[in-house]
């Protein structure tokens, strides 16, 4: 890392901009944004919804209007988590917010544990909430989830070479300089592919990763929206990254 992204991590966060992507999250919307609240007063939320049958966008807009400090993205239609992120990290750079966070809205990832996210980017210019670093932990999940989980992160961690644990996470803290210089104008990745993508992007340009462990809850209200084909395109994704890489560096050892 340049002395310049040395002296950007040492400098004040700035104002935070929580990023909660919905579908049908009725059921949970308001009781997420309140616990975001009462953890960090001072940030901001945007709900980014992606035209909810279930009315998650007329509540997210109730609660708006009595709230300055939450926003809502009315999106078309279900694009994805990664577009609905997307979206989020254009629009909270745009309104100049100096951290956003991903966060999701089913409590899984618990708002009470953001302020050592933020605690901890003061040094870093990416922080990860890790369920599996020691102290990190997952609470509800049946044993072949933990195992999916632990072996897409392992799977991704050794085909592109990074030194996280938890590289499929959804709970995280960027600064804006941070994803400014990820290039997510180029990000097409959805579901787990897109936080290894992010990730990836982030230790491959020299920026500053750190974990943070969390505990992970299962959603109690609500349908997962894991899918079979979220994780086949991860698969693929991954294992097309990691050819590309080695036959860069490859051809980089040939032209030294």
């Amino acid at each position: 890392m340049t002395d310049g992204g040395q002296r950007r991590r040492n400098g004040p966060l700035g104002s935070v901009l929580v990023i909660i992507p919905t579908y049908n999250e009725a059921d949970n919307i308001e009781l997420v944004t309140a616990r975001v609240r009462e953890s960090v007063p001072d940030a901001h939320i945007l709900v980014a919804d992606d035209n909810s049958p279930d009315g998650t966008g007329k509540i997210a807009d109730e609660l708006a209007a009595q709230d300055d400090r939450i926003k809502v993205l009315h999106r078309k239609g279900k694009e994805g988590l990664g577009a609905a992120y997307l979206a989020g990290f254009r629009w909270g750079i745009e309104h100049g917010y100096g951290v956003l966070v991903e966060m999701d809205a089913d409590g899984s990832h618990q708002p009470e544990e953001l302020p050592r996210l933020l605690t901890a980017l003061k040094g870093a210019d990416l922080v990860l909430g890790s369920r599996w670093v020691p102290g990190g932990r997952v609470v509800n999940w049946p044993r072949s989830r933990k195992i999916l989980s632990r072996g897409g992160s392992l799977y991704s961690r050794v085909l592109l070479d990074l030194p996280l644990r938890d590289v499929t996470g959804g709970y995280r803290a960027f600064r804006s300089e941070t994803l400014q210089g990820l290039g997510i104008d180029a990000v097409t990745s959805q579901g787990y592919c897109f936080q290894v993508d992010l990730a990836h992007r982030a230790v491959r340009a020299g920026f500053h990763v750190v974990e943070v462990p969390i505990t992970f809850v299962e959603r109690e209200r609500g349908d997962s929206k894991m899918s079979r084909s979220i994780a086949t395109e991860a698969l693929w994704r991954v294992a097309v990254w990691g050819v590309q890489g080695r036959v860069k560096r490859l051809l980089g050892h040939r032209h030294t």
